[in-house]
């Protein structure tokens, strides 16, 4: 028996450390993976190289628990910026970091992440500009572009599912930002793939991008979601219930006409004052041509009365287009807070830590951990700031 047990932890201990090194400040950095077999289903980065994921394996109790997290990134909504996106490790993976760091809900370290330290984990490479989910082609004759992010995601999930994520026990899919988005859209998707004895849930941080009109009452974001949606071929992979209860189905892409299909159970992670959201949807820079939001954009403390009040709205605009989820939906988790953020689950200061942001004397981490484990499933929503005190307020971020 002695040398049964010595067998299997040694098996253990070499997964674990497969594919990971440490660096010289102690972070848990995890070697690229290229799915090699992604061709054969025409799954392209943009530039046309293959896909990658970073994987590092569970242990203990977690070795058959599974967290698959997409890498964010904007996206590319024409032509000329796809191409210039290919040239990037945003839209090629030759160009990509061979080896990422894990931090955040992808720690290994029990201290830093204690719910999900020793899950199998994975983040997903982003290299197709459309959220993981076009799949269309443009040739000219001269440049090539590949908008296959479904495809991307079906190669990623096919080269996983052998390695163990088959025989999962639970399954959380996660992302940030343009991956926070991907998670609302790949959720149903993703437990299709998975036994139904699988608990599978998904949780979206900074993805609840708004339909909201910019400071000027234009609708920017709608316009840019339309032109990406046309571009990439994403219509036919959004979700078919939402498309056909909506006059105009790229709406679809939007998480709040989304939210009341999606069937797994979901975290919403999110700032009432998303960074992004703020610079790019409600006063993006064709909005402000003369700067006057400039230093309300690079400090809020510097924000005028009258902007402040804008923002205020935006933030209630997120509360109404939430408020059935937080109201109706009894499997469903939240933390919108105040904070001028923008993702919150992948760095450790955001993500649980001393000073990390926290409502109810709960990090995000413990609320995350409380409602996939069931133990105090709730739904947090902040105060309009300032009153937030333990915000890190990261506005120069984005």
């Amino acid at each position: 028996m002695a040398l049964v047990v010595t067998i299997v932890f040694v098996t253990a201990a070499l997964l674990t450390c497969a594919g990971m090194s440490a660096s010289s400040d102690g972070r848990l950095l995890v070697n690229m993976t290229v799915v090699r077999r992604a061709g054969a289903i025409g799954a392209y980065c943009l530039d046309g190289s293959l896909p990658a994921y970073h994987i590092h394996r569970g242990f203990g109790a977690g070795a058959r628990n599974w967290i698959l997290q997409f890498e964010g990134g904007g996206w590319c909504n024409d032509i000329n910026s796809c191409a210039e996106r290919a040239q990037t490790r945003r839209g090629s993976s030759r160009l990509m970091n061979k080896l990422e760091t894990f931090s955040g809900i992808l720690s290994n370290n029990v201290s830093r992440n204690p719910d999900f330290y020793n899950w199998n984990r994975v983040k997903l490479r982003y290299c197709d500009g459309g959220s993981f989910a076009g799949d269309a082609k443009f040739d000219n004759g001269t440049l090539v572009l590949y908008f296959r992010g479904q495809r991307i995601w079906q190669a990623i999930i096919e080269d996983l599912l052998p390695k163990g994520l088959m025989f999962a026990n639970k399954a959380l899919l996660s992302g940030c930002s343009a991956g926070g988005l991907a998670s609302y859209l790949h959720c149903n998707n993703f437990s299709s793939y998975l036994p139904n004895t699988t608990a599978v849930k998904c949780l979206g941080d900074a993805g609840f991008f708004l339909d909201s009109p910019d400071i000027n009452m234009y609708h920017t974001q709608r316009t840019f979601f339309q032109h990406l949606v046309t571009l990439q071929g994403i219509e036919k992979n959004l979700d078919e219930n939402c498309t056909n209860s909506i006059s105009d189905p790229k709406q679809c892409i939007f998480p709040q006409y989304l939210l009341k299909y999606i069937t797994p159970p979901l975290f919403i992670l999110n700032s009432a004052y998303d960074v992004y959201q703020f610079h790019h949807i409600l006063v993006p820079p064709s909005a402000d041509l003369r700067g006057h939001w400039n230093h309300c954009k690079l400090n809020p403390k510097a924000c005028r009365p009258d902007q402040l009040h804008l923002l205020h709205v935006f933030r209630v605009e997120m509360l109404t287009a939430l408020r059935s989820f937080l109201f109706n939906s009894s499997r469903g988790g939240a933390f919108i807070n105040s904070c001028f953020a923008h993702c919150q689950s992948e760095s450790q200061d955001t993500w649980f830590a001393l000073d990390s942001p926290k409502m109810h004397n709960e990090t995000i981490a413990e609320s995350v951990g409380d409602w996939y484990f069931g133990r105090n499933v709730s739904k947090k929503v902040d105060c309009p700031y300032p009153c937030d005190t333990t915000c890190h307020n990261l506005i120069g971020a984005v």
